[in-house]
């Protein structure tokens, strides 16, 4: 048995970790995710690259995707100002739900069609590739300097952070499906608002005690509070989920409301936060690169292909113009850029190894073929989304700099 050294073990972490970054960084300069980074470069590393490195553990890297999960959401809720997004709350909701759903089952009889699949197979595989990520959309944004008026924001920022607890359960139904076909869909539904329900309390509940705690003089000043921020996370995932509900939903609840209070070290804890979500990715792209050989992603080329341009044309499109039709607040051209800023991101890869560790028929293909849509999807929408924002006429105007002439004094 090959063993490596500790010291040398470590080193080759720290290298890894930090020729991630680096990966990231350069993929953003494109208008690329940074994803795209981190996924090649784990490629590159793993069996089929330079690396050689064989790993095949797809029980481990479900684990370390939902730990990483748990601090990209709690991070994404405490980031999120709810002054800038509780007039987005119900169409948010709608599309996070309905909307998740109905891109499930469009692309789901894609994957009927171009894979041979049977219908629970398909919808497996829809539900995989259902959600979006917001992390992807927020960092394109960043790096082209892109500003959107209006609400527009809000709305992708709010579903992104929203649509997770959806696609999980439907993924969880899925499998169920593939294992009793006889089980009865309505027969879900009360768990499947028992769930979002417990979820929310849940984060209710950590989200103020967060704060209540940190006021408290022994941690106002200590680096304890950054512990503290951790195990509220965890805390939040790991309640909920033992009483029924929704872990992620209670974690996103849980950033939101500790990032919405005031006490001195709110400020203090984002920044830390932020800096373990930008680790939880780069750790989880990087494990999920490495779990995939690119020779194996030749065989769903063409499959691959059919179903990212029917669900980055056809399935996310429907979804968002048939869920925003309420909402007339949302013009033409808003709903059509929500619908090509859909971004996929960690949470399909991480949702593609449950089929794996459950043993599903086609868990294999599903895996590759998810793989294969984040990438395609990330390539073309990533770098397009400036251009199109421009396009449809919704980039925010410019703001005047402080030493210009016609700045009224």
């Amino acid at each position: 048995m090959l063993t490596i050294p500790l010291p040398v073990a470590l080193l080759v972490i720290g290298v890894l970790l930090l020729t991630t970054v680096i990966a990231g960084t350069l993929t953003s300069r494109f208008g690329l995710p940074a994803l795209i980074g981190f996924l090649g470069l784990g490629m590159l590393a793993g069996v089929d690259g330079p690396g050689g490195i064989s790993f095949d553990d797809y029980e481990l890297t479900q684990g370390v995707g939902v730990a990483c999960l748990i601090f990209i959401l709690f991070s994404g809720g405490m980031d999120t100002s709810w002054q800038a997004v509780r007039r987005m709350v119900r169409p948010a909701l709608v599309l996070a739900t309905f909307g998740v759903l109905i891109s499930a089952m469009i692309t789901g009889l894609a994957a009927v069609a171009l894979l041979d699949f049977t219908v629970f197979q398909g919808f497996l595989l829809g539900s995989v590739v259902a959600s979006t990520d917001a992390a992807a959309v927020f960092a394109i944004l960043r790096s082209t300097g892109l500003d959107l008026e209006g609400d527009v924001p809000a709305l992708i920022e709010l579903e992104s952070g929203t649509n997770d607890p959806m696609a999980i359960f439907m993924v969880g139904a899925a499998l169920l499906f593939i294992a009793q076909p006889g089980a009865s869909p309505v027969s879900l539904l009360p768990d499947f608002a028992g769930q979002m329900a417990m979820g929310v309390v849940m984060g209710l509940a950590i989200g103020w005690l967060l704060p209540e705690m940190l006021k408290r003089r022994p941690y106002r000043a200590s680096g304890l509070v950054f512990v503290i921020s951790i195990a509220a996370g965890l805390i939040a995932y790991g309640l909920a989920e033992v009483i029924g509900g929704n872990g992620f939903l209670a974690a996103y609840v849980a950033g939101l409301v500790a990032g919405n209070r005031s006490y001195d070290a709110r400020q203090i804890i984002s920044t830390f936060q932020d800096g373990m979500a930008w680790l939880g990715q780069v750790v989880m792209f990087l494990t999920l690169g490495l779990l995939v050989a690119p020779t194996n992603l030749a065989d769903v080329v063409m499959p691959g292909l059919g179903i990212t341009f029917v669900l980055m044309l056809v399935a996310r499109p429907l979804s968002v113009f048939i869920c925003l039709a309420p909402f007339r607040s949302l013009d033409w051209r808003a709903k059509l850029f929500v619908s090509w800023a859909g971004l996929r991101g960690a949470v399909p890869i991480v949702l593609a190894t449950f089929p794996m560790v459950a043993g599903v028929p086609g868990a294999f293909t599903i895996f590759n073929v998810v793989f294969f849509v984040v990438l395609l999807s990330s390539v073309i929408q990533g770098p397009s989304i400036k251009y199109v924002a421009r396009r449809l006429g919704i980039e925010a105007a410019q703001r005047p700099v402080s030493g210009d002439s016609n700045v009224p004094s």
